[in-house]
């Protein structure tokens, strides 16, 4: 069986950065940087599914994956210890 938990969640990162594309745009990013910021982020969504495959249990969303995308591995540590220390 394939487990579906965590396909709403991938659609809703993929409509979050469909409006980032739209708002760069609007304001006129350069597509470097805008393509820069997709793939970090999406490479922090990886990141950060990986982690909860192993019972982390953090929220994704797309500032903690552009986060993790940035600062890599420490900074899904750093997120790590928020969520479960200092978050509730």
């Amino acid at each position: 069986m394939v487990d579906t938990s965590e396909a709403p969640l991938i659609v809703s990162f993929a409509v979050g950065i469909l409006a980032i594309v739209i708002i760069a745009k609007i304001i006129g990013l350069s597509i470097d940087l805008l393509l820069k910021f997709i793939s970090n982020s999406v490479v922090g969504a990886l990141m950060l599914l990986v982690v909860n495959v192993f019972g982390a249990n953090i929220e994704l969303t797309i500032l903690k994956s552009l986060f993790c995308g940035v600062f890599g591995i420490p900074g899904v540590v750093i997120l790590f210890i928020y969520e479960k220390f200092f978050a509730g």
